[in-house]
């Protein structure tokens, strides 16, 4: 996972660390000065100037809690107003269009753009997989992922704990498309089981409530060991 380094993947204009700052709290949910500081390599002065300036634009919001020492402590989350400087990609624009298909050629016309849409996406991705080894085409994946602003990332569990990969996404660009059309998570999945020819659960979905999209992946020969 990368922190993009670039102000087109924001609306808005950031100096880095405020940009920094906010893709951590995007990740890591929730965070406190210390943490913030040590992640980021600076001190918790600058973090707090920083801070500051972000809670006076409205996209982070201080929550107080209790210490370990019975001290009160400061807990910093981005806002539902920050949902707007993360990349949405072409989600506005798709949103529409989807909605004049559905009204005009119902649900079926909605699937079947979703899955020319799925056909081209697979052959962008395949070329990238081509030649991996599974371990690695879940890596890249991640990564092409990653660069299309998902902010994703991919883990491998222990072989004691089944040796399944986790495929996580941390934003969605598509947010919009997916609250109204379900279809667009679906032929999602499709499209991880078809590149990497594995069984795959989706156990959390951002279109859903949840704070990230979870697939949990399965390379299908594991099976017929």
């Amino acid at each position: 996972m990368t922190i993009p380094n670039n102000s087109e993947n924001l609306k808005i204009e950031f100096s880095e660390p405020k940009k920094k700052i906010l893709y951590y709290l995007k990740v890591m949910q929730q965070a406190g000065l210390e943490e913030l500081a040590n992640v980021m390599r600076v001190s918790r002065m600058a973090i707090h100037k920083h801070l500051v300036i972000l809670q006076n634009r409205g996209l982070v919001e201080a929550i107080k809690t209790q210490g370990h020492v019975g001290r009160p402590r400061m807990i910093y989350q981005l806002t539902s107003q920050s949902k707007t400087i993360f990349p949405k990609s072409y989600s506005a624009i798709a949103t529409h269009a989807l909605d004049f298909i559905e009204r005009n050629m119902g649900k079926e016309g909605v699937e079947q753009v979703l899955h020319e849409r799925q056909v081209e996406l697979f052959d962008e991705y395949s070329k990238r997989l081509k030649g991996l080894n599974f371990d690695k085409q879940v890596r890249e994946l991640a990564r092409i992922r990653d660069e299309e602003g998902y902010i994703a990332e991919s883990r491998k569990e222990s072989k004691r704990r089944g040796g399944k990969h986790v495929l996580l996404e941390y934003n969605c660009p598509i947010i919009h498309i997916a609250e109204k059309h379900w279809e667009a998570c679906l032929t999602e999945t499709e499209l991880f089981e078809k590149l990497l020819g594995a069984n795959i659960e989706t156990t959390h979905r951002a279109a859903k409530g949840d704070l990230i999209c979870k697939f949990v992946i399965k390379e299908k020969k594991e099976e017929y060991l």
